[in-house]
């Protein structure tokens, strides 16, 4: 008896285009989707090299069925690659705003996507937190100031 067992994905529908401001909450609800169709390695891996030519000279009659099937398997791994890079930079794009989708329309990478977008919105969230932070240190309670008017 087979048994088919469906993932339950997120609704991406109901996320908000990333526009920059909320990066931090969009990312992680895209990586969770990555993670649960398996294609987060896209988001964190470089293209796989193509496999590298081999003399014929040098190859007996064992070991040619053998790099055959190491080609054929590389050969799968690349359109593998391809396929779910083509999927996770659809689905970036799709929740982006307008201009966001405009500067990055022209990548054809989602792992540069994903590291740019990194690199520019992350850093913003660290100078947030720095001068949260530096407010937070500097407040100071004062008793002489009334808090309501003045009978």
């Amino acid at each position: 008896m087979a048994v088919s067992v469906a993932k339950i994905l997120l609704d991406l529908s109901k996320l908000e285009p990333l526009d920059g401001t909320n990066y931090k909450r969009c990312s992680q609800k895209l990586l969770i989707f990555f993670e649960q169709l398996d294609m987060d390695y896209v988001l964190f891996q470089n293209l796989p090299k193509t496999p590298t030519e081999v003399s014929t000279l040098a190859i007996t009659a064992a070991e040619t069925s053998i790099t055959g099937t190491i080609a054929k398997f590389e050969d799968e791994a690349k359109l593998k690659y391809d396929r779910d890079n083509k999927i996770v930079r659809g689905h970036l794009l799709n929740h982006m705003n307008n201009s966001l989708f405009n500067l990055f329309l022209n990548y054809r990478i989602a792992k540069e996507i994903w590291t740019t977008l990194e690199t520019r919105y992350r850093g913003d969230d660290i100078e947030r937190k720095k001068y949260v932070v530096g407010k937070w240190l500097q407040f100071q309670m004062i008793d002489e100031k009334p808090n309501g008017p003045n009978p």
